[in-house]
């Protein structure tokens, strides 16, 4: 549904992305991620024919974003950052004008105007004018207008920002329930909301993808061990060596000691479970094993460990850099 191959953008002597390349199928939800400056805007803007690259190729819904423009507008809905909306118009009139832009019959606007304010949870407000509604109000309204003409790709930059746990929830929910339907990217800074929402991620840095794949596959690449968490009620000089000596146990990190029962982070060769022979060895020596479970690794860790390998990483040949 949305191919990049080697999207370049320059503005004047900086840099803001270089060669990048990614595909998202049909139906999926994808999480764009990436530091301030990364370059994630600049390809939204893109891809829903905002402002033009200086090089490479991006299609969506098989039509170029360049020499197709009009066609890939008609197939879309995008929700910038920050939504330009009418704050002198009423919500189900704004709603009614963008429907006509976008092509749809005054029979369809009627329709779909009124799916579109129930779906997003604002055909209370339908009457009242954007200008004197609260941040999270206007922000479902900035949804319902991508929404507006079914797009069979919806683009989406921080859609949550400004909204109140529960509208979060809510609008999370929504979006999850797109899966299947439509194709959705989605920018965000919560990367909770990532794991929550989307099936898959790809990570931007510096311009470039540095990452891509489900949160299990980049797991699996940039944390090569596994991790188990343990409260051991026996004597701290003891269980570390014993623990050591499991095969698979790569590392024994002692976190706290507290009224005799010890706290240890266990990390092991992934895809070893140790923790049928961790329990045997307490039973053996008659301690008390108090806890013992797996610990996952989370997006946002994967996304420090990315980001961080990125900064770190030798340089190549010096480059302005400044994407958004």
């Amino acid at each position: 549904m949305i191919q990049v191959d080697r999207l370049t953008k320059h503005y004047g002597p900086v840099t803001a992305i270089r060669d990048v390349s990614f595909s998202v199928e049909k139906g999926e939800i994808v999480g764009f991620l990436g530091p301030n400056g990364a370059g994630k805007t600049t390809t939204m803007r893109i891809l829903s024919c905002f402002m033009p690259a200086t090089g490479g190729t991006a299609k969506v819904a098989g039509y170029d974003v360049f020499s197709q423009s009009l066609e890939v507008r008609r197939r879309i809905g995008y929700l910038p950052e920050n939504v330009p909306l009418y704050l002198e118009l009423p919500v189900a009139a704004y709603l009614d004008f963008v429907a006509e832009i976008k092509g749809l019959s005054r029979s369809d606007r009627k329709r779909r105007v009124g799916e579109v304010m129930e779906r997003c949870d604002i055909a209370d407000v339908q009457h009242r004018l954007i200008g004197k509604l609260s941040k999270g109000y206007r922000q479902r309204v900035g949804l319902a207008q991508a929404l507006i003409n079914d797009p069979d790709v919806l683009i989406l930059d921080e859609p949550t920002i400004g909204l109140d746990p529960v509208q979060v929830a809510e609008i999370r929910a929504l979006i999850k329930s797109l899966a299947g339907q439509h194709t959705v990217i989605l920018s965000t800074h919560i990367l909770p909301e990532v794991s929550m929402v989307c099936q898959g991620v790809i990570i931007i840095n510096r311009g470039r993808i540095v990452a891509r794949g489900s949160l299990d596959r980049l797991a699996e690449e940039f944390f090569p061990t596994s991790r188990i968490q343990l409260q051991i009620a026996g004597p701290a000089e003891a269980v570390g060596p014993a623990l050591r000596q499991i095969p698979g146990v790569l590392q024994i990190e002692q976190q706290a000691m507290i009224n005799g029962v010890g706290t240890y982070l266990v990390e092991s060769t992934r895809g070893r479970d140790v923790r049928a022979p961790i329990a045997q060895l307490v039973a053996e020596r008659r301690w008390g094993l108090l806890e013992l479970h797996q610990i996952g690794m989370n997006l946002e860790e994967v996304f420090l460990r990315v980001v961080a390998g990125e900064e770190y990483a030798p340089a190549g040949p010096p480059e302005r850099n400044g994407g958004t």
